[in-house]
């Protein structure tokens, strides 16, 4: 633990718990919601700006900070998740482009960041963010993420006529498979979490969608923003509890202090590692 606590590293991302599927499966879902309310309330001439100031006040937070901060970090992930679902739409709404279309075009850009970020890194792995430019080539891939399952959760409930109750059956399906490779086949774990995170995103965006939009298109009828509240205040439990108890936060992380590790191992024996 002493060696731990000397390590010359910092990293900014948090460990991968069963909490943080959680926090990241609500997230994308209040993303789908609140941008779909704010697009209607305000216009999109007004929303996405709005949405763009708030993505890039929380992302230069997140850049300033030397460690992992639950606070910070889920905040840039909402903005992302908020902005993207709109980024995505504009691609069908504002352009006309097929949901199919939009689906290969940022599976192209997703795939295209991944491969400037291993060529110039030589890995992919998150465990890896300790530099300016790896977290940049994190971030870029987030929200690489959140448009593309935007528009694939599009795709599939409309193009491919599936409907949301029957997009969340199709990617709680496909996730399992990542999950499945990882715990019982030797599936690498960088692929297999690029892999369950990019699916995240259409089953949360899905949900939200099927507990949204009117009974007669297949819904519960909750309304964009009754929906929004909901995730709203869910999320903030989590990420209360995140910050709360720092069950995620990795101890290799410079300037621990004996009372942090001291209760981040307390956590961990009462039970709250949720891997």
């Amino acid at each position: 633990m002493n060696r731990a606590l000397t390590k010359a590293s910092f990293t900014k991302v948090p460990e991968i718990l069963v909490i943080f599927w959680l926090t990241k499966v609500a997230t994308t879902a209040m993303g789908e919601t609140t941008s779909d309310w704010m697009n209607g309330f305000f216009g999109p001439a007004i929303a996405i700006p709005l949405m763009l100031v708030g993505l890039v006040w929380m992302m230069r937070r997140q850049f300033r900070t030397d460690r992992y901060e639950a606070w910070t970090y889920w905040g840039v992930v909402v903005m992302v998740a908020i902005f993207g679902t709109s980024a995505a739409d504009a691609l069908h709404v504002g352009l006309g482009i097929a949901y199919l279309d939009s689906t290969i075009f940022y599976a192209v850009v997703l795939a295209a960041i991944f491969y400037a970020w291993h060529r110039s890194e030589g890995t992919l792995s998150i465990h890896s963010i300790y530099t300016r430019r790896r977290e940049a080539f994190y971030w870029a891939t987030v929200l690489a993420t959140f448009a593309l399952g935007t528009a694939a959760g599009d795709m599939t409930a409309t193009t491919l006529h599936l409907g949301y109750f029957g997009s969340i059956v199709l990617f709680a399906a496909l996730i399992a498979i990542p999950f499945a490779g990882y715990r019982w086949f030797g599936l690498n774990e960088v692929v297999a979490f690029w892999s369950a995170y990019v699916l995240t995103r259409p089953l949360g965006a899905s949900i939200a969608d099927w507990a949204a939009v009117e009974p007669h298109r297949g819904g519960l009828g909750l309304g964009a923003g009754g929906v929004s509240l909901i995730l709203v205040v869910v999320v903030l439990l989590l990420i209360r509890r995140l910050a709360t108890t720092k069950i995620d936060v990795r101890v290799d992380d410079v300037g621990m202090g004996e009372s942090d590790v001291d209760g981040f191992a307390d956590s961990r024996r009462l039970g709250l590692d949720l891997r």
